[in-house]
Parts: C-alpha cells; sequence; structure tokens
C-alpha cells in the first residue's frame, strides 16, 4: 500500500524546476555518450601506453629539436635528383618537402619533394618501421621539411620524376612543420590549362598566387620558370663577356628623370628630390666616354606608368648594353642580334626540361628564330601592316595590337618569333637618339620583337653635345639636371650605341606565357606593393 502511494523523485534543471520528460531523456543519452567517450578514451590511453612500450621504432621518427647550429652531423645529404637505379639498394639521407601522404593499411606512401623533382617514400610495419611510425608519417602536414633515412630501391613509380626507384624509409623526422591549413594547393596551382579552364577560370586565382607567393613559387612550374630566366642572364652575361664587354654597376638613384617625361619616381633625399632610375641610359654612355668601350649591366629599373596590362610593371630587372662602334650603328644591332641568337640556343639546349615542365601548364609552340636574325626597316613593317588591312601611317608609333599582328604577319612569311625593326621616326624616341642623316623625320633607332612584343628599344646616341642640347630642349628636359651627362661628351666620345632588356618579357615570350607577372619573382605593379 505504502509503495503504491509513493511517487518516483523528478530529477530538477539548472533553474530548479522539475525536467520535462523529454529533458530527462536527452538528459539520460547525455550520459551515457559522456561514459562511453570516458571509456574510449581509457581504452585509447592504455592501447597507447601498450603501444608506447611495444614501439620498436620510437626512436626513428619524431619532430626534431629546433636546429639551431647546436652540433655538427657527419650526415651526407643526397639530392632527390640524383636518387637513380646507380643507388639502388644503397641507404641515403634526404631533406625534402612532403608532397603528399596517404595511409594504405600498415604502410604509408609519401611523395618526397625537393624544388622540383620527387621521389615516393615508403613507410611499413615491420622490423623497421612500427605502426605509430606509420601513423606518425601519415599525420605529417604538407609542405613540412622532413629528414629521410631510407633504402633506394628500384620501383616504377609514374607519378614522381624519379620514376625508377621508391625510398623504403628508415627514419623520418620532422625538420619545420607547416600549418595544416595551406593557402592554395600546389597541385591546383600546376593544372595545366585548357580551353575548358580558360572559359571556367584559372583553378588558382593569379591574385591568390600572388598573396601567397612563397607557396606558389614552390610549384615544379614556377621553379622551371626562375631557373629558365636565371640561365638568360646567364647566357647574357656569358655571351657579352666573350665579345669583350665590361659588367658596370650603375646609379638607381638620380638627380634627374633620365628618360625625361612625368613616368618617374620621385623620393625625398635630405633636403633636396632625388628620382628611382627609368634607366641606366646616361650612366652607359658616360662609361663609353669614359673608354670602356663595350659595357653591360644587369639591375632593377622603375616606371611611374599606371599601366595594368600583362606586359608592364613599375619595377623590373633590365638587362642593358651599350657599345662604342667604328662607323654604322648596324655594328651594334649585328652584336645584340646574334646576342639573343646565343641565348635562344643556349635555352633550348640548357633548359630542354624547364621548357617541357612550363609546357606542361602552359601548351605553346616552341620558340622559333632565325641565325643571324631578321632586320626589317620600320617602314616594311608599316607596309605590312597595312597591307593586312590595318590602319596606321608612316611616321606613327606602333600600339600594342599593331605590334601583335605585325608579329603574326613575320612569322607567317619569315618563319621567325624574333625580329629587329629598324630606321623609326624620330618624333617617338627619347632625345638622345641620333636623327638619320638622310631622312629628318626618321632615327637611327630600332626595337627588337618575340612573338610580336618588343623586348628591347634601342639606338645610336648623340654623342655630340651641341646636338645633345639641341634635342633636349625639343623634348622639353632641363639641361641643368643633365649637366654633368651632357659635359661627359665634350672631351671627346666616340659614336656608340645600345638597348635596354625587359628580363621578365624575355622570359615570358620565349616561354609563351599569358602574363609578365608570372616570370617576376615578387611583381610590383600599380595595384600591387607586396609581400
Amino acid at each position: 500500500m505504502n509503495g503504491e502511494n509513493e511517487q518516483t523523485e523528478v530529477p530538477l534543471g539548472p533553474d530548479g524546476k522539475p525536467l520535462s520528460k523529454k529533458a530527462q531523456k536527452k538528459q539520460q543519452r547525455d550520459a551515457e555518450k559522456a561514459a562511453k567517450k570516458a571509456e574510449r578514451a581509457a581504452k585509447t590511453a592504455a592501447e597507447a601506453e601498450v603501444q608506447e612500450a611495444d614501439d620498436h621504432a620510437q626512436d626513428r621518427y619524431g619532430m626534431s629539436k629546433m636546429i639551431q647550429s647546436q652540433e655538427k652531423l657527419d650526415r651526407q645529404m643526397c639530392r632527390v635528383k640524383d636518387l637513380d637505379l646507380s643507388k639502388a639498394k644503397q641507404t641515403v639521407w634526404i631533406r625534402a618537402r612532403v608532397h603528399t601522404s596517404r595511409s594504405k593499411g600498415k604502410q604509408c606512401f609519401l611523395v618526397l619533394r625537393q624544388q622540383h623533382y620527387n621521389v615516393q617514400g615508403l613507410v611499413a610495419v615491420g622490423d623497421i618501421a612500427s605502426k605509430a611510425m606509420v601513423k606518425f608519417a601519415a599525420n605529417i602536414s604538407k609542405e613540412s621539411i622532413v629528414d629521410v633515412e631510407g633504402v633506394v630501391m628500384e620501383a616504377k613509380v609514374e607519378s614522381c620524376t624519379q620514376k625508377d626507384v621508391e625510398l623504403h624509409v628508415h627514419r623520418i623526422y620532422v625538420i619545420s612543420s607547416s600549418e595544416p591549413q595551406l593557402p592554395l594547393q600546389l597541385d591546383d596551382a600546376v593544372r595545366p590549362i585548357t580551353e575548358e579552364d580558360e572559359e571556367a577560370g584559372p583553378t588558382v586565382k593569379q591574385d591568390t598566387r600572388l598573396d601567397h607567393r612563397i607557396i606558389d613559387l614552390r610549384t615544379t612550374t614556377s621553379q622551371a620558370i626562375f631557373r629558365l630566366e636565371a640561365q638568360v642572364c646567364q647566357l647574357f652575361r656569358e655571351t657579352l663577356n666573350a665579345k669583350g664587354f665590361v659588367e658596370i654597376h650603375t646609379p638607381k638613384m638620380i638627380g634627374a628623370a633620365s628618360e625625361g617625361g612625368a613616368n618617374v619616381f620621385e623620393m625625398g633625399y635630405f633636403k633636396s628630390k632625388a628620382y628611382l632610375a627609368q634607366s641606366p641610359q646616361l650612366y652607359k654612355q658616360m662609361a663609353i666616354a669614359s673608354d670602356f668601350d663595350r659595357v653591360w649591366t644587369i639591375g632593377s629599373v622603375f616606371r611611374a606608368e599606371d599601366s595594368n596590362t600583362h606586359r608592364h610593371l613599375t619595377e623590373f630587372i633590365g638587362l642593358d648594353v651599350e657599345m662604342a662602334f667604328n662607323y654604322h650603328y648596324h655594328e651594334v644591332i649585328d652584336v645584340i642580334g646574334d646576342m639573343f641568337v646565343q641565348i635562344f640556343k643556349g635555352l633550348q639546349k640548357r633548359c630542354v626540361e624547364e621548357i617541357a615542365v612550363v609546357g606542361k601548364q602552359y601548351p605553346c609552340e616552341p620558340f622559333k628564330f632565325l641565325d643571324p636574325a631578321l632586320r626589317l626597316e620600320y617602314h616594311e613593317g608599316i607596309r605590312m601592316l597595312q597591307e593586312a588591312g590595318f590602319e596606321i601611317g608612316f611616321d606613327d608609333d606602333l600600339s600594342t595590337p599593331a605590334e601583335k599582328l605585325l608579329g603574326k604577319l613575320v612569322k607567317a612569311k619569315y618563319d621567325t618569333d624574333f625580329f629587329v625593326l629598324d630606321k623609326y621616326p624620330l618624333e617617338v624616341r627619347p632625345f638622345y637618339t641620333m636623327p638619320d642623316p638622310h631622312n629628318s623625320k626618321l632615327s637611327n633607332s630600332y626595337d627588337m620583337f618575340m612573338r610580336g612584343e618588343e623586348i628591347l628599344s634601342g639606338a645610336q646616341r648623340i654623342h655630340d653635345p651641341e646636338l645633345l642640347i639641341e634635342r633636349a630642349k625639343v623634348h622639353g628636359v632641363g639641361l641643368e639636371s643633365i649637366k654633368p651627362y651632357i659635359d661627359s661628351f665634350r672631351y671627346g666620345a666616340p659614336p656608340h650605341g645600345g638597348g635596354g632588356i625587359g628580363l621578365e618579357r624575355v622570359t615570358m615570350l620565349f616561354l609563351g606565357l599569358d602574363n609578365i607577372r608570372k616570370t617576376s619573382l615578387f611583381p610590383r605593379d600599380p595595384k600591387r606593393l607586396t609581400p
């Protein structure tokens, strides 16, 4: 009787009021979940304890202490590109990035990348590796830097550059760990460009690439681009040095705009003003007047042009050349034209692999050129454009569309992507350009083109001070600001000429790329000043 009248005590909620039946059921479910979670945690801890006791590989993997030059290890590191069948069954150490990792049962497959080379690594449970070691390897975040000891074994791996071998990992230590979340995926960043991709837009946008340039530069394509670009500079140096040129270094802070006009960056210089050099032009000429005879220089060039195009930068690397000649400025054209031919030949010989890597992502026809280089006169180029229906006069400067069309016309007629256009109208050239002696409207000046885009602008320079003053006045250049330059020709100066080349443009056009930002390590344009 008493039992029938006894009421079950209802649990109370946080507010002190009795819980509803629904709330009571929820509370019961939460309690059961918590109990199971605690049980699993206890089981995992127990397994980890057993595993740690049984982990025969615990000294073969882990996070390395920060390298602060605490010690010198007598350890020879092998380059990934050198891992081939000649090293089969040898034990080697490599330092590389973890490009990808994939666990499969008691194995973990790693792709270990070093610059634009990679090799497959295998960590497998056995006498060497434990389950814990395999799990550790599988959980290393992409782009982390690791030191790996392993045995080179013969294997067919089509997905890596080292296709005939793989590395059976005996030891793996994380030297520098990457954040697990990457701002862009390297595999996406090297995806080949097809017509379908172009319609949908690239997988990784250009601004994303440039905002996270450090990651983007790690791609195989970027590595290939900048290795080829380095060879452009190397071949430029080698070719000109062999022709008796001397390397010089010119100021980048100057007291007056070297090219005249307003496209110059102004900066404070103590209590006065200075400008960033638009060109090393004046100093190259002064070096010739100083009896250096033939000079070249490589350095930054600055242009304050608000041009947001595929081929303009506000800071680029200029390859500049200047030389004295005997009687005709075509002596200069011949030297520079041959220099380009030697550069192109050198790139095709030295950079076969880099050209192929870039071509996988950005397909393009191989660059063609003639030896010796083709030279046309300006009026011939204008006539070709007019005959093709393009409206342009013989005194007009070439617009970008005109340049591109002319490039196509020249390629169709002469089967070359590189040519020289000579005898430009005087009106469209800088003040220091020598006028043509037979036609006052023309000048002894020339441009050189790759795939229909200008990559060098050059001319015979005025070496007579009085004519130089006259031409400076016509262009509105202040004489006082260039007095040292003019005076350098008052003490005897040989006839001379030269040209300025944009490194990034040469690389872009040789590889057939669509944007100069792909060939500038950290591009500077009107909208970008970082990173």
